[in-house]
Order: structure tokens, then sequence, then C-alpha cells
């Protein structure tokens, strides 16, 4: 019999909502539906907590098993969420800028949702959006595997537990989730690789250029192969020339005067951008190394200033 007294209560599975929140949307690729699951896995766990064992599993494992499965049921039969660079090759900086609507676009992810601060950095690891975008390659299960093993670091026994499955099962899975993972770049290395020292004052300056509209020293901060991605456009481009014929287009179509505001977003620094009419326009999440910026995927769609608190118009 499970001693009553060792039940968690709903206070316990609140202290992981920003955890499980990180974990779902790292399976599912989206903030949206990630959030509706770990509200079925809350409800989940409440209905089940007296059929908790501490003998077997923490809190954490136990709820992490919950949340997988509600996970794994929900990617059944869904399409993967991509980013533009995912879906061909890198197009024209004059090209139309169509949205496509139809495509379940991936999401970003607002840092300041992760919870408790002192859990922060560890629940960081594997949100960059390169590794998320990578990890709609995967089958559902791989995915977990990876995630469960790799991320949260979850001992193989634990996770085949999860997965109510076999270590030697796990242990496969994940050997061909990595196999999958390095023939999509070097990805793996944003699990838990240090970020950039100087990210964030890469990112300052690039703030400082943009929204002095000085495209030479915005120029001078991107890398050779920098690329930048505009969902819900397919376009995307590659290289720093590209980037600049863009953002030279940019200032062209929407004016100078932009009002950038620095956020963290998928374990890294992000700018919310306002046009110079005081209206949200997108928010840019970087990639820096090397002191460059290496990727930015800017969302061109007002609708996920929401969850990072912004407002619609400053």
């Amino acid at each position: 019999m499970v001693d009553a007294a060792a039940q968690p209560g709903y206070e316990t599975f609140e202290a992981y909502r920003g955890d499980l929140l990180a974990h779902c949307y790292r399976m599912l690729g989206s903030l949206d539906e990630a959030e509706d699951l770990v509200q079925e896995t809350l409800l989940r766990a409440w209905r089940a907590a007296g059929r908790y064992d501490p003998l077997r599993a923490s809190p954490r494992t136990w709820l992490h098993r919950i949340a997988t499965n509600a996970c794994l049921d929900a990617l059944e039969g869904r399409a993967r969420r991509p980013l533009p660079s995912g879906l061909g090759p890198a197009g024209d900086p004059h090209a139309p800028l169509r949205p496509s609507l139809d495509v379940p676009w991936l999401q970003p992810f607002p840092d300041a949702r992760l919870g408790d601060p002192a859990d922060v950095a560890q629940q960081r690891a594997g949100l960059r959006l390169a590794l998320i975008a990578a990890l709609q390659l995967l089958p559902a299960r791989q995915r977990a595997a990876l995630v469960l093993r790799e991320v949260l670091q979850l001992p193989a026994a634990e996770v085949a537990q999860v997965l109510n499955s076999s270590v030697a099962s796990v242990n496969s899975s994940l050997q061909r989730a990595r196999t999958t993972l390095r023939a999509a770049g070097p990805v793996l290395d944003e699990l838990r690789g240090p970020a950039d020292p100087g990210e964030h004052a890469v990112v300052e300056r690039y703030l400082a250029a943009f929204e002095a509209a000085d495209v030479p020293a915005l120029t001078r901060l991107l890398a050779d192969d920098v690329a930048l991605e505009m969902p819900p456009v397919a376009l995307w481009l590659s290289g720093r020339d590209d980037y600049r014929r863009f953002i030279e287009r940019v200032y062209v179509m929407r004016g100078t005067g932009w009002r950038l505001v620095p956020v963290r977003a998928n374990g890294g620094p992000a700018l919310a951008a306002y046009t110079a009419d005081g209206r949200a326009h997108s928010l840019q999440v970087f990639t820096v190394a090397g002191g460059l910026v290496r990727r930015c995927v800017t969302f061109a769609d007002p609708a996920v200033f929401g969850p990072f608190g912004l407002p619609p118009a400053v």
C-alpha cells in the first residue's frame, strides 16, 4: 500500500510546471500545444496521486512519464513543425513575402516561462531553435528517448520506465536518433554546449545598428554563412550579402525608426521589433558564436508577442 503521507499535493505538481512546459515544447515544437499538454499532465497527475509510489520514481520522473505519454498520444498523425530552412533551399532576398499559413510552423519559447530560477540553467538545455527543428525529424519515441536521456539526463532505466520499454530498446532508439541528428548538422552541440560569452554584447550592438538603420554596422556583426529565417514566410536566406540586401529592403518597405526590446527566447537572446508607428512586428531569435550572428529566426507574426508578456503596441 502506498503511504498516503508520501503522496504529492497539487503544490508539488505546480512546482514542475516550467520544467514540464519546456519538456512538452521540446517534444511538440509548439508552445500553444505544450501549454495544453502540461495542463492535461497536471490533471492526470492529480487524479492518479493516490497511485504514486515514491519508492519507484521521484515526483519529477513520474510527472515526466505522464507528460511524455501525453505528448506521444498528441503526436500521432501530426505533421512535423519545421523552420523554413527545413523545407527547401535558400531563396532570393527580393522574393515575394507570402505567409504560408497552411504550415504548422515551429514556435518560439519564452525563457520567462521556465519557472524556478534555481533550475533555469538546466531547463534551458536543449531549447535552441536549431535543435528543436532537428528533433522534428525524429519519430516520436526516438524523440522522447533523446530528450529524456540527453536533455533531462534521466538514467536509461528510468527512461525505459517512462516509455514502458526496455533499456536495450531505449539505447537502440537513442543511437538511431543521434545518427539522424548528426546527419542534420552540428545540432547535438546545442544540447548542453556553453553559450557564446559575448552573445549579449553582440545582440546589443545588433539592436543599436538596427534602430539606427545602420546597415554597414549591422552587416559587420554577421557571419559569412549567416542564415535568416522568417516564419510564417517560407523564404529563408543564406549568407551575409543576401542578409544585408534583405535588411535594406526592410527599411525601404517599412521605413526606419524601429524600436527593439530585448527578451530571452529558446535559451538565448532575442529582440522584439516594433515598427516606427509602435506596432508589434516580429520576434528575432539569435544564435551567436565566435562573436558573430550565425542565425536569426524572425517570427514575423505579432501573435507571438503575447506569451512573452509583450504589448501589441508601444
